[in-house]
């Protein structure tokens, strides 16, 4: 039995030398410190692809003449003598030169029925040519009128190997007497004449002269 029990002791030793032993070899986990990444070599291994927009620029668009400005008319009335007229019938325009400043340009209205020259009384046709003014009439049927030298010398000529009359009365004017100021009629409507509003032929009418040139084109 003696022997039992010293060999228990000693099996008892042993086992807590191996066990202190264990203890003292086992080694502290170490702290891991992130290392930073090293950058990547071309074609070692696979990277995300370089995701690159191309440059994207708006086309420059141009706009049709339709949409474009029209260009600024000068401020302001005629305020000195009256120049030179020149009557552009296609763009329903008459445009005034004065001595000093600038050219002013009016939207006209003329015979019921334009296209065309002048030819014989009655025929609606504002006539076309170079004419000068040669009467001022305060007392017109119309609002104040410039009178123009048709028919011409060449007018009464062709009328009468036509044999018909080549109409006469020609004038600048303004509306109607009979309509209400500050009132305009729409669209073509002398008997080929040329009508602006009472404003604008009172602001002409002010500074013309007999003689002056008046220009009418197709």
């Amino acid at each position: 039995m003696k022997r039992l029990g010293g060999l228990f002791s000693a099996l008892c030793l042993a086992g807590l030398v191996a066990g202190l032993w264990m203890i003292w070899k086992v080694e502290p986990t170490p702290v891991v410190t992130p290392q930073p990444e090293a950058p990547r070599v071309p074609g070692q291994g696979w990277q995300w692809p370089d995701f690159r927009l191309p440059d994207f620029r708006l086309p420059e668009i141009s706009l049709p003449d339709i949409f474009s400005r029209p260009p600024a008319r000068p401020e302001g009335p005629i305020a000195s003598p009256v120049e030179r007229i020149l009557v552009e019938k296609s763009a329903r325009r008459m445009t005034v030169w004065q001595k000093d400043g600038p050219p002013k340009s009016f939207d006209i209205a003329l015979g019921f029925s334009p296209d065309g020259d002048k030819s014989r009384e009655g025929d609606g046709r504002t006539p076309e040519g170079i004419f000068r003014i040669d009467r001022l009439n305060r007392q017109s049927k119309y609002h104040l009128s410039l009178g123009i030298d048709y028919p011409q010398k060449h007018h009464r000529e062709a009328a009468r190997r036509a044999g018909h009359s080549p109409g006469g009365d020609i004038m600048i004017h303004g509306q109607p007497n009979q309509i209400p100021e500050g009132f305009k009629v729409k669209g073509d409507w002398t008997a080929g004449c040329i009508a602006v509003t009472n404003p604008e032929i009172e602001e002409i009418f002010a500074q013309a002269a007999i003689g002056i040139e008046v220009e009418i084109r197709p």
